[in-house]
């Protein structure tokens, strides 16, 4: 179960990375937004919850694992995030990159409640939950942008 656990926390590696690890982890996200973006949107956004409901589990066990608070190595909750931000968003590669710079920008930035969650939710669905409403931001960034091109 361990071995799991780590391997999902750092996404497959990716949050082992010296340099950004949520911005290595959140391009990590891409093949599994890639492999999942043709599904019908309503198997897409059980998909994604039932996600976030992992990724919440495996942050929590991660940061018993390490022994800290949300440290950098768990990346999980950025591919939570990424999978919010491209819920029903057309596929192209357009796509994937704004989401990408936009997730990034608005995981970086914690609007309210995203720095509520991160600084005072503890346990794994802390970790995941700030991600999520960085993903919720840049979801709505990215269809208002979409829709003006």
């Amino acid at each position: 179960m361990r071995a799991f656990v780590t391997c999902a926390a750092t996404w497959f590696g990716t949050g082992l990375s010296p340099v950004a690890p949520g911005t290595v982890g959140t391009l990590g996200a891409i093949p599994l937004y890639v492999a999942l973006a043709r599904l019908p949107l309503p198997l897409y956004l059980a998909t994604t919850v039932a996600f976030i409901f992992l990724a919440a589990w495996v942050s929590g066990r991660a940061e018993e694992i390490y022994g800290a608070r949300d440290p950098g190595r768990i990346v999980i909750d950025e591919v939570a995030g990424y999978l919010v931000t491209m819920a029903a968003a057309p596929f192209s590669w357009q796509s994937v990159l704004l989401g990408f710079f936009l997730f990034r920008f608005f995981d970086v930035v914690k609007v309210p409640p995203a720095r509520y969650f991160d600084r005072k939710v503890k346990n794994g669905w802390g970790v995941v939950l700030d991600d999520v409403a960085a993903g919720v931001y840049a979801w709505a960034a990215l269809h208002l942008i979409l829709r003006l091109m």
